[in-house]
């Protein structure tokens, strides 16, 4: 009788493992990022947004499924070919989801490595979830199937942030400054091609590129724009290639209006300081957004993190996947790519579409500027931003030269 209730208890303890080991089923996304190195801010910055993020898609879209998402983090030092080497490390790991975003330069060879992975080894298939590297081409003539695009494109950004340069009636002349690589030619041939012929006075007096993380001292490059008269700066830079260069216009008194599209984190407007006023930035997300679960979570992210709220791609994209892996049934890339491909969440800052034609995010799109008196501002300087431009999602998409070369 004893032995047989023994064994009873021990069937029913492996039955509730079974039961619990169903029930927990974890599905490891490997973030490809430079934890190491001259832009180790932006790679940390981002880890703790995608932690964060992880935990309101367990805790929405995939609370009671059974299914939950782990970050796994790799160390790329924002290079293409040590992030190839993540990439196979991270398959051998058994993740089936990577998400990338600090350097199309890297994006484009992870890209084309998950694709020709997937063609080589479908049953091992890996997901590509770009939350932050904008060249147009990657949603264009690179685009592939698996691969899909959180933030909007560096043109989508630019045909906002120019419309708002042409209502700023004083100023008059545009220098176009980037970092050498992909993102930073596109945002340069975006920049010349959309300001050119929007107003009579209105003109491109200088336009130059960077070698990327490379200048310690912006100075002289500030002297240029001085020389050139140039009151605005379009700039696609980040990291430490845009705080050094902001530092330089403050130390050296520049007057210039910088349009920026990575203007939003906390090392760059400190360094700015108080001489950031009107300097404005274009992207899908800013501080003092006026929605209440929003103001919920960036409250709660800089309480626990002590840093500044505002990679909304990061969100987006894990609740996108979430509601994804929830709409298939499944965990597998295949299935989960098919439910991503075409769908809309109705997010907290409106609908967002992942566009079936090209797999880029069509969603909300915000220029604002940094300006005092703001409910939310930056710990080290009075400033804030202002939303000053709003335009819905549907009224983003460009055209594309997408034809997917491997739509399952």
């Amino acid at each position: 009788m004893r032995l047989r209730t023994i064994v009873a208890a021990a069937f029913a303890a492996l039955m509730a493992c079974n039961s619990t080991a169903r029930a927990d089923e974890v599905i490891r996304v490997g973030l490809i990022d430079p934890m190491s190195g001259a832009f180790s801010v932006a790679g940390r910055l981002g880890e703790q947004h995608f932690r964060f993020a992880i935990e309101k898609a367990n805790a929405g879209p995939l609370a009671g499924t059974g299914k939950r998402l782990d970050l796994t983090i790799y160390d790329n030092e924002v290079s293409p070919e040590k992030s190839l080497t993540m990439l196979r490390k991270a398959i051998d790991d058994g993740v089936h989801y990577i998400v990338q975003g600090n350097g199309s330069n890297v994006a484009f060879a992870l890209s084309d490595a998950v694709a020709k992975h997937n063609k080589r080894e479908p049953n091992r298939a890996v997901l590509y979830l770009n939350y932050a590297a904008v060249d147009p081409s990657l949603t264009n003539d690179k685009c592939n199937w698996w691969h899909f695009r959180f933030d909007a494109d560096s043109d989508m950004k630019m045909h906002a942030l120019t419309d708002y340069l042409v209502t700023q009636k004083d100023l008059h002349k545009v220098y176009v400054f980037n970092m050498d690589y992909s993102f930073g030619a596109a945002v340069e041939r975006g920049a010349v091609s959309m300001v050119k012929d929007r107003r009579p006075d209105l003109q491109v007096v200088g336009v130059e590129r960077i070698p990327m993380g490379k200048i310690k001292d912006f100075t002289p490059y500030i002297a240029k724009f001085q020389a050139a008269g140039a009151d605005t700066i379009i700039t696609g830079n980040w990291g430490p290639d845009l705080s050094l260069l902001v530092k330089a216009a403050a130390d050296t008194g520049y007057k210039g209006r910088f349009l920026t599209y990575y203007l939003g984190s906390r090392d760059v407007v400190s360094e700015i300081g108080i001489a950031g006023k009107g300097a404005a930035i274009v992207g899908v997300f800013y501080d003092n957004i006026d929605q209440p679960l929003v103001r919920q979570w960036t409250t709660e992210f800089e309480k626990r993190y002590d840093n500044t709220f505002g990679s909304w791609t990061a969100i987006t994209s894990m609740m996108m996947l979430a509601e994804s892996i929830k709409k298939a049934g499944s965990s597998e890339p295949l299935p989960v790519s098919k439910a991503m491909s075409g769908l809309t969440w109705d997010s907290p800052l409106g609908p967002i579409t992942m566009r079936g034609e090209n797999h880029q995010m069509l969603q909300p799109m915000f220029v604002a500027a940094l300006d005092t008196g703001m409910a939310h501002v930056f710990p080290d300087v009075p400033l804030g931003f202002r939303g000053i431009g709003r335009i819905e999602g549907k009224d983003t998409a460009m055209a594309t030269t997408c034809q997917f070369p491997n739509a399952p």
